[in-house]
């Protein structure tokens, strides 16, 4: 026999494995390079992440939704975050891990209303051809998505006007990055040129006014028609920019 190896059964199903292995591999390969069953762009990056990380934005996603619909019916203070875990479906330890309470909970409510509004900002509204129609298609943008998220709006100026922290998450969010959006928006257009720094920013952050007045205060607190709600913010913004750039004609 020499050196020759004995082919026991225990090395049988090893060979056997590692053919089976094999075959599979191929199989996988020529799976994922066919076009039939090659993942869609906009899936490939869900499925490139960690399930552990898919799971936790999931859950911190609803959570947020979860407080939002609470907070909007029952009220903050009364809202408990078992009620809120309960809601989204998930454990109510997870409040304390993610958000660090509820009032951790509602600053992470501000800032993915913030993030959302600035996402619709940028990809939703078309781009005008002049600044006037640009500087109206915001205003008119902005009008529709407060009204849309008037429950956030009844929650967050019900309770910015008792909790004083808030008030730095006002800043950073609205004033600060929203403004910032609108501004960039409007520099597209070669009318900004003869604007001032100041006239630039007036525009920018009147967006967010005509929306807050026009979205919300009329057409929820004071119950104004929104047809005519809108009408008049439509005007008044055309004023505006006509008259800005009058003045720096």
């Amino acid at each position: 026999m020499g050196s020759q190896t004995l082919d026991t059964p225990a090395r049988k199903r090893h060979r056997g494995l590692r053919v089976e292995n094999s075959m599979l591999n191929g199989l996988n390969a020529r799976t994922l390079a066919s076009p039939s069953h090659r993942p869609a762009a906009g899936k490939l990056s869900l499925v490139s992440l960690p399930k552990r990380k898919r799971d936790r934005a999931g859950k911190q996603k609803a959570l947020v939704h979860a407080a939002l619909r609470l907070f909007a019916t029952k009220g903050y203070e009364v809202t408990t975050t078992r009620e809120i875990a309960a809601a989204a479906g998930c454990a109510e330890g997870l409040i304390h891990r993610y958000f660090k309470g509820k009032a951790g909970l509602l600053t992470a409510l501000v800032e993915y209303h913030i993030s959302d509004e600035l996402m619709g900002m940028r990809h939703r509204a078309r781009s005008a051809g002049s600044l006037q129609e640009e500087f109206l298609q915001l205003v008119d943008w902005e009008i529709g998505y407060l009204w849309k998220n008037r429950d956030f709006l009844r929650v967050f100026v019900s309770r910015a006007l008792v909790d004083p922290s808030l008030g730095s998450v006002i800043s950073r969010a609205v004033l600060s990055s929203r403004t910032k959006a609108v501004r960039e928006r409007l520099k597209r257009h070669r009318q900004c040129a003869g604007l001032s720094q100041e006239e630039l920013e007036i525009l920018a952050q009147s967006v967010g006014l005509f929306g807050f007045v026009f979205g919300f205060m009329r057409p929820v607190v004071l119950g104004q028609d929104r047809a005519q709600a809108r009408k008049m913010a439509a005007a008044l913004a055309a004023m505006l920019v006509r008259d800005l750039a009058r003045l720096s004609g």
